[in-house]
């Protein structure tokens, strides 16, 4: 232990910030053991799946040009399928990221004259352009898509008497964000999505329900389509690609909806016959391998940091104590310098671009200035180390990721070295 903290030491964190992490880290060894019993579920659930659907070593060969008959990808699909609990599933590295994979699934399966109703509040801010909360060219709007949101109540909570009332005649599809995005709200766990999707379909059974699990893959030993969703969509340089996975997004879901997305991603009368894999299919393949195991770290960092910070006063979503949904750590810090300070910090932990000083920039598809730290192996992959935030009001930072519990660890330790270099927090508070 001691060779250890001297390479802290070496690496930049201070004798008192190192002891405060372990007396933090001491009180955790219940919540870690809880983490890997999910990670063992779910790693035995996509090896499963992988035998099931005879993954062999001509899977991971790539296909060029049109893609006709590739094998791999399309085994890949039917694991993604049989993982999610869906009818089928496309997995693309044509799908760009998660944004595009959301905007994939709702353009597919809305038409004009639609409507498309989101009943957690605020969808996340790249999405607002796709929808036409904000002006945008080909967004859902332009193509005469109707929109409406019912907000959260004040706890937190399913407003489920205005839900009603916002579900009409033109309600063709509700879209449940699982996790907070840029908001400060409680992520939702599979059984409450599980209860809102049996609630708006029994109101309307037609109602097609899309689930954003962005970050929410493998944290829990259930996915939204074990609860009723009709397409589940996320990024592979999140939780399912497991690291390695360097572009990437998968819809999965009813064969109609993936049906309906894959003839949008590429052409109608081709759809799913069509894409070359380009050789990237083992990555994609043992990054999902891996998934379960790499969301549990990042899951323990983001528990670490929220133990951390709470006993320095801050506020925190989820809490110290919360049951997890996502990796996504919250910590509303006040002041513009104190998240500047954080991804800072973040970033000066990187194995990549650590002499990298992040500042915030004008992000496409946000509507304030956002500051990013992720000195990653795939460009923007956010299961790693990394964190973001607007700069606005209430100056809240946004921190997830971490391939190894170990590096995560280092991270939020460096992240809290750079608040007090900076003078942002007196070293003196740093007790439990």
């Amino acid at each position: 232990m001691e060779e250890i903290q001297n390479l802290y030491a070496h690496m930049g964190i201070d004798s008192e910030i190192y002891a405060y992490g372990e007396a933090v880290l001491k009180t955790l060894a219940g919540r870690f053991r809880q983490i890997d019993e999910i990670a063992e579920y779910n790693q035995l659930k996509v090896i499963n799946a992988m035998q099931e659907c005879q993954v062999s070593e001509a899977c991971l060969l790539g296909t060029t040009g049109y893609g006709y008959n590739d094998l791999g990808r399309d085994t890949l699909e039917a694991v993604y399928a049989k993982i999610f609990r869906t009818e089928d599933a496309l997995v693309r590295p044509q799908i760009t990221c998660g944004t595009h994979a959301l905007a994939l699934a709702l353009m597919s399966n809305l038409r004009p004259g639609d409507g498309l109703l989101s009943p957690v509040g605020k969808p996340y801010d790249t999405l607002e352009e796709v929808i036409g909360i904000r002006p945008s060219k080909g967004s859902l709007a332009e193509y005469g898509i109707s929109y409406r949101q019912v907000d959260l109540l004040a706890d937190g909570s399913f407003d489920y008497d205005a839900i009603r009332a916002a579900i009409g005649e033109r309600t063709r599809l509700v879209t449940i964000q699982r996790s907070k995005g840029y908001q400060t709200r409680p992520t939702f766990s599979v059984g409450q999505i599980g209860e809102l999707i049996a609630f708006v379909k029994g109101i309307k059974p037609d109602l097609i329900c899309m689930v954003d699990n962005c970050y929410g893959e493998f944290v829990e030993t259930a996915e939204p389509g074990d609860v009723g969703a009709d397409m589940v969509v996320g990024s592979l340089i999140k939780n399912p690609g497991g690291g390695l996975a360097p572009i990437g997004g998968y819809i999965a879901g009813r064969k109609a909806c993936v049906e309906n997305a894959a003839y949008r991603l590429t052409s109608p009368g081709l759809g799913k016959e069509v894409g070359a894999s380009l050789g990237i299919l083992k990555d994609f393949y043992q990054g999902l391998f891996l998934a379960p195991t790499v969301t549990a770290s990042a899951l323990k960092g983001a528990i670490f940091a929220a133990n951390l910070y709470e006993g320095l006063g801050y506020a925190v979503v989820p809490d110290g104590s919360e049951s997890r949904h996502d990796i996504i750590q919250a910590v509303t810090f006040g002041t513009p310098e104190a998240v500047i300070a954080f991804c800072q910090g973040i970033q000066a932990a990187a194995p990549v671009d650590s002499h990298v000083t992040p500042e915030g920039w004008d992000m496409p598809g946000y509507d304030s200035q956002v500051i990013m730290a992720a000195g990653a192996f795939v460009s923007g992959s956010s299961i790693e180390l990394s964190a973001d935030a607007p700069i606005k009001p209430p100056y809240a930072v946004y921190f997830q990721g971490g391939l190894t519990w170990q590096h995560a660890k280092f991270g939020i330790l460096k992240s809290l070295q750079s608040l007090v270099n900076r003078g942002l927090l007196d070293k003196n508070s740093l007790k439990l």
